[in-house]
């Protein structure tokens, strides 16, 4: 069973690691959802898998049966799995409002749409980058008193 795991971890790392590689937004996304998926079953791998009694301490005993299974990993992974889901979401809301203000969610696309005098340390340039001076208009309202 470990070296299915392993295998598969294999596998899920080299498919993300080329999506991670693409210039694509989505796939970009797609690839770090695999990343987390390898990650959280390097960490089951890593815990005893096969486990033939269930994780509970007898007793009178300080410790877990010898075949019994790690429960932390389990613990673990079911963490991992949900800030996962939470982070995933929260890129796909970021990528449907690039592709709504930009209309792409190419990688080359979105640095041309970069202003090309941003980051500045000098206020004087970084106001003049900014959309707003360009006639871009500004997606933030304008602060009163500034």
């Amino acid at each position: 069973m470990e070296i299915l795991l392993a295998l598969l971890f294999g596998v899920l790392l080299a498919a993300a690691v080329y999506l991670l590689l693409a210039r694509s937004v989505l796939r970009i996304i797609i690839g770090l959802l695999l990343l987390s998926n390898a990650a959280n079953i390097a960490i089951i791998g890593a815990g005893r898998v096969l486990g033939t009694a269930p994780p509970l301490v007898a007793p009178g005993a300080e410790a877990l049966a010898a075949s019994a299974s790690n429960p932390l990993p389990q613990a673990l992974v079911l963490t991992a799995i949900v800030i996962s889901f939470g982070l995933t979401a929260f890129f796909l809301v970021l990528a449907y409002a690039i592709w709504r203000s930009e209309a792409t969610l190419d990688g080359e696309a979105l640095r041309l749409a970069e202003p090309p005098l941003l980051p500045s340390t000098d206020p004087a340039l970084a106001a003049q980058a900014e959309p707003a001076a360009q006639g871009r208009g500004s997606a933030l309202p304008e602060r009163e008193g500034a």
